[in-house]
């Protein structure tokens, strides 16, 4: 377990969004990345699955209905998304991860029955692991369970090609398709020039797509093509797709990141259009939390998020990683 230490400095009072003359700092940063991605999260968590709802556009914590698979959780709680970004993240900032070593540890939350409604291929593979079947255990899948655990990496390395490498290497333990491997990547560079101030962090992070994956890059593309030429968000879903595949998933979160700028917005927006909205919601979170720092995040979620403490410490040690401070 993460020992906590003093994080006080960091919870002084909220102000509006930071404007673009704004500096904000890199721990801002990289508090905001970690922090965004489990709100995101945790805003898309009641609509998972659920048909498209932009008539609801409250950027609030909210429970799932009854019957729905998240309806133990409450307002505020994640899903797994954030739980493999966490558990992955955890063995890094302790200068312990290994894909070994995660099989092991992911594994183990899923034999424990903890890990909060995972995707098919995710719930294969640890299958898989807790079968024996330590070598290729990952499947040929497309779907973004594997995207979370790109964010940690990105926070561990100012290295690109550090990042791709370590991220490839940890997504191969659940997913093995070459468009996952791409998507989970594009993850990572999208937050790597984001946290580098790259006001085209889209689009670079678009055409390391591409050059992973041409039909994800093509896709991705299409969709922000889409958000330029101002077309209706709800047009735009009906055209792109919001399910868990990462051709429809991460085209939906470039739409939605190229189209709002404000972080309760882009929030709000992501928890909303139906279908994979935990994941859009995470990697939108990630995304303007990285781009912006925490303080742009909106005030009432970042003090009800859970576990927000050990979020908090994460983000200070991935930060002393990344300059690599013994």
């Amino acid at each position: 377990m993460i020992t906590a230490i003093s994080c006080i400095s960091l919870w002084v009072t909220y102000k509006s969004p930071p404007s673009d003359s704004t500096i904000v700092s890199m721990q801002d940063q990289f508090t905001g990345c970690l922090l965004g991605a489990a709100i995101g999260d945790a805003l898309g968590m009641p609509g998972e699955g659920n048909p498209v709802n932009l008539k609801r556009s409250a950027c609030e914590f909210r429970r799932a209905w009854r019957g729905h698979p998240n309806d133990r959780l409450l307002a505020g709680q994640y899903t797994d998304d954030t739980q493999v970004m966490l558990l992955v993240a955890e063995m890094v900032a302790g200068r312990k991860f290994t894909p070994d070593r995660y099989a092991r540890a992911l594994r183990d939350l899923y034999r424990d029955g903890l890990l909060r409604f995972p995707d098919g291929s995710l719930q294969s593979a640890c299958e898989h692991l807790l079968a024996g079947k330590t070598e290729g255990a990952g499947v040929l899948s497309t779907t973004a369970g594997c995207v979370p655990v790109a964010v940690p990496f990105a926070l561990s390395s100012p290295d690109p090609v550090e990042v791709t490498e370590q991220i490839a290497l940890a997504c191969s333990v659940t997913h093995t398709h070459p468009a996952a491997i791409a998507a989970a990547t594009t993850v990572g560079m999208l937050l790597h020039h984001a946290l580098h101030g790259s006001a085209e962090a889209l689009s670079l992070a678009r055409k390391a797509a591409a050059g992973e994956d041409r039909d994800l890059g093509e896709k991705i593309r299409n969709a922000l093509a889409r958000e330029e030429e101002g077309m209706p968000l709800e047009r735009a879903i009906t055209l792109t797709g919001n399910d868990v595949s990462v051709f429809q998933t991460l085209p939906l979160a470039f739409f939605l990141m190229a189209r709002y700028h404000d972080a309760a917005e882009l929030l709000a927006a992501a928890a909303h259009v139906g279908g994979n909205t935990d994941t859009i919601g995470f990697i939108c979170g990630a995304y303007v939390g990285a781009r912006d720092g925490f303080p742009a995040l909106p005030a009432n979620l970042v003090e009800t998020i859970e576990n927000r403490q050990r979020i908090v410490v994460l983000a200070q040690m991935l930060q002393e990683i990344y300059h690599k401070k013994p």
